[in-house]
């Protein structure tokens, strides 16, 4: 029985070692997934079961326990930042601006209370309070890559040893996720919001909103000037972006390209933009019922058919500057990505991934599907050289030295937002480098997934041996009590503002709190109560910018204010 053991006490073994994480982490899912009030911690229980393995002595070294902790915290971020990318930038956008300057004032506040609280509730000449305190905010958010951004910039600040922050944070986080939760349903009554209200609200929304929807309708041309007009002078009059897939013309049906020309008496089938719709007719002609486009599909073998762009050459290529009309013979009508919907104009990026409903005759279409690629088998196939080309730049750019006045250490991103903001970038300009970034969202979460259950296992292994008593000892209480007030006191605030000043729909503001607090219990919460997408459009319009300022935010307050 000796190997049994030695397998559980050689620390130098990688069997050792293996096994160790094996334990953590399958303990800490299992137990991640018990629901109490319909709340669990999930994933992050991983971290508790570390916390327990280290408490009892099963542990590894150091040295491979930093290892594997820093490699799953660059995986991690990675990941995220090459998910969240494509819509980062676009999340500015109409209202997101607001949203957006909420959520970060809400970040802004979790800091501005966690100091509050250092101030009033703990000795300020000890200089691991800070720190701890830091642990604790990211704990009372629940962001986990934070926790690690802070972890690693008090190694600059502390090169002798730093404090162990993951103590702070354990403490904080269970309260932290219940909280997220209650403090947005007292929104709801201080506000005195009815729910029922709401709902119709955006019911009524979605009837009036055309959101730029494609928009299918048939029109006569009555318009003089359009006669000998062509359908690129067309298009370029209205400036519009405007599909014809179908023109009948003297009792003949073809699919017009941009140098076919009109006349009076013809009529269009006409996709384009909700909003647009009125304008286009106005200035082509009214519109009428019709059969003919289906009845002459039938003689003409003409077929609609979703295409998946997998070739890494069409990358990047724009809508435009294909030609299908004219070149190939159809017309691209509908584009999908992710699930939704886009209104097919000229200045689309395709992106690897994307769907396309593309109209024609059936073998024309074939030969567009293989221009396109449409194999599914392909996008299965995953993009290891783009994400460790993107993690290979991601750790130089966060390794370079920014020297910042009144600092007493340069400021670097490190391993958490160098990849981070690399990957960002990646995600939404990579096409411009032949960088094909499609990755399932399977393979994603699953390379998230253990990138975080590493980091999670490792932080909580290390912190184990003093958990006990900076819990019972030590300040344990007041770290869950600082946690919970630097949770709901900026959800109370930002929440009301949102609601009472800039009117934003109850569910709206669920989603937009989710997000800022990068909680998934809080948004399934959300959706949960609303059958709309309000919710999820709130939370990913600031979840980007979020996750991008707790890391940042989680560096500047240490190398700030703990290295003073």
């Amino acid at each position: 029985m000796d190997w049994i053991v030695n397998l559980f006490t050689n620390t130098e073994s990688v069997a050792h070692i293996a096994l160790l994480y094996a334990i953590v982490i399958a303990i800490g899912v299992y137990l991640g997934k018990i629901k109490i009030g319909g709340i669990s911690l999930g994933v992050t229980f991983v971290l508790f079961a570390g916390i327990l393995a280290g408490h009892v002595g099963f542990t590894g070294p150091k040295e491979i326990l930093t290892f594997v902790q820093d490699f799953g915290l660059i995986l991690f971020v990675f990941m995220i930042g090459l998910q969240v990318g494509p819509g980062f930038f676009e999340s500015f956008k109409k209202g997101g601006v607001t949203l957006n300057m909420l959520s970060a004032s809400a970040i802004l506040l979790n800091i501005l209370v966690m100091f509050g609280c250092y101030y009033l509730f703990f000795d300020t000449s000890n200089p691991n309070n800070l720190p701890m305190m830091v642990g604790t905010l990211y704990g009372a958010v629940t962001n986990t890559p934070g926790l690690g951004a802070a972890n690693e910039a008090l190694l600059s600040v502390f090169p002798n040893g730093a404090p162990s922050i993951a103590n702070g944070y354990a403490c904080a986080y269970p309260l932290g996720v219940v909280g997220i939760i209650g403090a947005t349903i007292l929104i709801k009554y201080i506000c005195k919001i009815n729910t029922a209200d709401e709902e119709a609200q955006l019911n009524e929304e979605d009837a009036a909103n055309p959101h730029a929807k494609a928009h299918n309708m048939h029109l006569r041309v009555e318009n003089a000037y359009i006669t000998g007009r062509t359908l690129r002078e067309v298009s370029e009059f209205l400036n519009r972006d405007i599909v014809c897939s179908r023109l009948l013309h003297n009792g003949e049906v073809s699919i017009p390209n941009s140098k076919t020309k009109f006349e009076v008496g013809d009529e269009l089938l006409v996709v384009c933009a909700e909003a647009d719709a009125e304008a286009i007719k106005a200035f082509i002609g009214p519109e009428v019922e019709a059969e003919w486009d289906r009845e002459k599909d039938e003689v003409q073998h003409f077929v609609s058919r979703r295409i998946i762009v997998t070739r890494p050459e069409m990358n990047g290529k724009t809508l435009g500057k294909m030609h299908f009309s004219s070149v190939y013979g159809v017309n691209v009508t509908r584009i999908s990505r992710q699930g939704m919907d886009i209104f097919a104009g000229r200045n689309h990026h395709f992106h690897v991934g994307d769907k396309i409903l593309v109209v024609g005759p059936e073998e024309n279409v074939n030969r567009v599907a293989e221009i396109m690629g449409n194999s599914v088998k392909r996008l299965n196939a995953p993009n290891i050289a783009t994400i460790f080309v993107g993690i290979m730049v991601g750790i130089i750019f966060g390794s370079l030295p920014f020297a910042i006045p009144g600092m007493p250490v340069p400021l670097k991103l490190g391993i958490a937002g160098g990849p981070l903001i690399i990957a960002i970038l990646i995600g939404r300009f990579g096409y411009r480098m032949k960088l094909v970034t499609y990755t399932t969202t399977s393979a994603n979460m699953m390379l998230r997934e253990i990138g975080l259950v590493l980091f999670l296992a490792s932080v909580g292994i290390k912190a184990g041996a003093g958990f006990w008593d900076t819990v019972v000892q030590g300040d344990g209480l007041k770290y869950v009590g600082c946690g919970f007030l630097i949770t709901i006191i900026p959800i109370l605030i930002i929440g009301t503002i949102a609601r009472l000043k800039f009117k934003f729909n109850y569910f709206t503001i669920m989603g937009m709190l989710a997000g800022t607090y990068t909680d998934p219990p809080a948004l399934a919460y959300a959706n949960a109560s609303c059958s709309k997408e309000a919710p999820a459009v709130g939370y990913s319009t600031v979840y980007p910018l979020s996750m991008f300022l707790r890391i940042f935010t989680a560096q500047i307050v240490v190398l700030f204010f703990c290295g003073a």
